[in-house]
């Protein structure tokens, strides 16, 4: 989190360190509603990665008398309203990082949270941040279940007092790097029975599939593929098939949407990015033959709508969201560049001009996203 504001800071800091307690206080004093809240406020790839569990929990026998609430993240509302709707009581969407400097609009979340009388809160992402861990304790609810996670999202001297607001912190099993393996763990621990998930799934009405979707960004630029590679890419793949190529993402990728646009042939590809909701994104890739991308959140869609994608990788988060386990069904194609140095978490150790990606994204050749392509390329070739 970036701080402008330190005063404004240490008033938000305040309400969610201190007032936690005196809520809990006020909590002796009610009845707990049969109640339950999710916390899960990160990003539409980690939504994707979490949503089927929200009807494991509703369809469970520990909980199928609940009413159960969503803590959310604008950014993936669409998501929720469209696929989840029907398992979920009260939602509630936000931005994250708004909150840090808003200590009124904290008190007022916060407190409204308090009013549902929860008797359960559940937060099963793994990186804990400092907002969500306030959230969580101003519930002031008779249980609060988190992972003991670590510091990348939240610093030590918060994180030491925000593990206090839980009365169960679970320790992630050693075997359960990746992301939705991780969910799993949670929700068996939570619900003490086995879940059989793989990986995944939405339920679209995709017909069938044709057409090449390519999103060429990703999220943060220099996690992405050179655009001039993606220009290469999509020259041959005009030379070799005559599927329909059209770009896709959101406002991260106009830029190098327009990039593609204005060197490549009028007509040749259609460009869909920024021109879509979340749902349509979703449904685009269901019906398409082929997803080709960085690793983003289209490549867990992909997945979850049993479309053959192509996951061009780095190392930062490596086997903690692509590639998938050995066996997973539907799993994404992964091209990468092994280096010493993968499993950073981002924090690159190179030096690198700021046009530049990081050396494990740009190690990757063409060539090898090409061989990895061809053997998924609908049979309609020149």
């Amino acid at each position: 989190m970036e701080i402008k504001n330190r005063k404004l800071f240490r008033l938000t800091r305040f309400v969610l360190l201190r007032l936690p307690a005196v809520f809990r206080f006020l909590a002796l004093f009610r009845k707990p509603a049969k109640r339950l809240l999710l916390i899960k406020t990160d990003a539409i790839g980690d939504y994707i990665i979490f949503r089927n569990f929200i009807q494991v929990l509703k369809q469970s026998e520990k909980y199928r008398d609940y009413q159960i609430d969503l803590l959310g993240n604008k950014l993936w509302s669409e998501l929720t309203e469209t696929y989840d709707k029907q398992y979920l009581n009260e939602t509630y969407f936000i931005t994250p990082n708004s909150y840090y400097e808003a200590p009124l609009k904290t008190f007022k979340q916060g407190w409204t949270l308090f009013r549902n009388r929860y008797e359960v809160v559940l937060q099963p992402t793994y990186t804990r941040v400092f907002i969500t861990d306030g959230f969580a304790g101003l519930t002031a609810a008779k249980q609060i279940v988190g992972y003991q996670s670590n510091n990348e999202g939240i610093v030590p001297r918060y994180k030491n007092k925000t593990d206090k607001f839980y009365t169960q912190l679970l320790q992630l099993p050693a075997e359960s790097y990746f992301e939705f393996n991780r969910n799993v763990c949670f929700f068996e621990a939570v619900l003490c029975t086995k879940i059989y998930l793989k990986a995944p799934n939405i339920q679209t009405n995709a017909g069938i599939k044709n057409g090449i979707a390519i999103l060429p960004g990703a999220g943060a630029f220099k996690r992405g593929w050179e655009g001039e590679k993606f220009l290469e890419l999509i020259n041959r793949l005009r030379k070799e098939t005559n599927e329909q190529i059209y770009l896709i993402g959101g406002p991260g990728e106009v830029k190098h949407g327009d990039f593609l646009m204005q060197n490549l042939p009028t007509g040749s590809v259609e460009n869909r990015i920024n021109k879509t909701t979340l749902p349509e994104l979703i449904n685009t890739i269901a019906n398409s033959a082929l997803l080709i991308a960085n690793e983003t959140s289209v490549i867990h869609m992909a997945v979850a709508t049993q479309t053959p994608s192509v996951c061009i990788l780095g190392g930062g988060h490596f086997e903690r969201f692509a590639p998938y386990p050995t066996g997973t069904p539907n799993a994404p194609v992964c091209v990468y560049e092994k280096l010493p140095c993968y499993y950073c978490n981002w924090l690159c150790i190179y030096k690198t001009e700021s046009h530049e990606p990081f050396p494990c994204i740009s190690a990757v050749s063409l060539e090898n996203v090409w061989q990895a392509i061809l053997p998924l390329l609908p049979d309609n070739t020149n």
